[in-house]
């Protein structure tokens, strides 16, 4: 059989490749938006997980949209509007999926922030979708050409991650989160606000969501591989009943549901009495990591390298001197220590920052300072001086 067109047109997922490099012993990886290993709360998991033969209930086919007490649980903490609701699905990366299967025609326009998540673009991509691109600031994204955009009449979605941005690790302002839900009622474009590192704050106070300024026009995407485990492949979608019914349909074409014991274990989890001392324990395991990442940076990085600095989430964006930066990652892999380049969040064809992402939540201390200093030498190698 030939290989549908829209998959033709997707390239394999560089992370995944160079995670594979990244396995091989004696390389330190800053490469994927991995969580801490050590960290997951096994230890409050541990009593669901042991009774769950005892629900033999939970083995059987179960509701498409969820497990009815954690979509209770849901409605309740998430404080959804009466004509809101919501559907697990198996991860966020699904719901993002599930959206461009129930939502999309060929060609309809998607913009998103450049440099943007490799897996949304990869999802844009196989729904034929015209991906286009504006530019993102300091504070969010360039908002006189998100409205010139807007303002064609043709666009139908702009995904975003406001909340520690993968890759650039970017969080939006107030002002640019009121400004995106006004003009996102005003030109009737929905807002599809991807939130997976929203709970990894560890400086400064939590901002609302985009959405909570525009919720009948938009989408909400939340996952938990980051705050549990990413094996247990939970997400959930939120959003106005008419929008997340279509998307019931989708997934009971796709996998009928989600994995119904590790919803009951989810939900077990999300109320257990020690589940907020977990989270400050990783906020302040991830600010020790950040500092001691940037610490190292500061320090040793040669003329021309700019990191920019993080109040939460899982990455940094360092800019390098002009290079190619496939090859400098391929560099660094020959030097031990595995990243991303830049040019991979970029659809093809755009002007690419020379740059790396670096992750820091997956990496001791005294790894990172190696990592550090690795990677100085396989810039040194690759990049041009200033």
């Amino acid at each position: 059989m030939k290989i549908a067109k829209s998959l033709q047109q997707i390239q394999p997922s560089y992370i995944r490749e160079i995670l594979a490099a990244a396995q091989t012993q004696g390389v330190i990886s800053l490469a994927g938006g991995l969580p801490d290993g050590e960290s997951f709360p096994l230890d409050l998991m541990e009593d669901s997980l042991n009774t769950l033969a005892a629900s033999p209930q939970l083995f059987q086919y179960g509701h498409t949209a969820g497990y009815a007490p954690l979509l209770d649980y849901f409605k309740q903490t998430e404080q959804q509007p009466g004509h809101h609701s919501a559907i697990v699905c198996t991860g966020s990366q699904q719901a993002l999926d599930l959206i461009a299967r129930a939502f999309l025609n060929p060609n309809d326009i998607v913009v998103m922030e450049a440099p943007s998540y490799l897996g949304a673009l990869q999802v844009f991509g196989l729904a034929q979708a015209n991906v286009q691109s504006i530019q993102q600031r300091a504070d969010g994204p360039d908002l006189a050409q998100l409205e010139a955009k807007f303002a064609t009449g043709e666009v139908v979605m702009f995904y975003a991650v406001p909340d520690f941005h993968n890759p650039t690790g970017v969080c939006w302002s107030l002002e640019v989160r009121q400004k995106v839900a006004q003009l996102c009622i005003q030109y009737n474009v929905t807002l599809i606000e991807d939130v997976p590192y929203r709970e990894l704050r560890f400086n400064g106070q939590a901002l609302p969501l985009t959405s909570s300024f525009c919720p009948d026009n938009s989408l909400v995407l939340r996952s938990f591989s980051k705050i549990a485990t990413p094996g247990i492949r939970l997400g959930l979608l939120t959003g106005k009943t008419d929008w997340i019914n279509p998307l019931i349909k989708v997934k009971q074409s796709s996998d009928l549901h989600s994995s119904v014991p590790m919803q009951a274990v989810l939900l077990d989890l999300l109320k257990h009495p020690n589940f907020d001392k977990h989270l400050a324990k990783l906020r302040d395991l991830y600010q020790k990591r950040y500092l001691a990442l940037t610490e190292q940076l500061s320090q040793k990085l040669p003329a021309g390298c700019q990191f920019n600095t993080v109040d939460g989430g899982m990455f940094i964006w360092l800019t390098v001197p002009d290079c190619n930066t496939y090859q400098l990652a391929q560099a660094a892999i020959d030097n031990n220590v595995a990243v991303v380049p830049s040019a991979v969040f970029y659809q093809q064809g755009e002007t690419v920052e020379p740059a790396l992402r670096l992750n820091f939540t997956n990496a001791s201390e005294s790894e990172l300072a190696t990592a550090v200093d690795r990677l100085v030498t396989a810039i040194n190698e690759s990049c041009k001086p200033i």
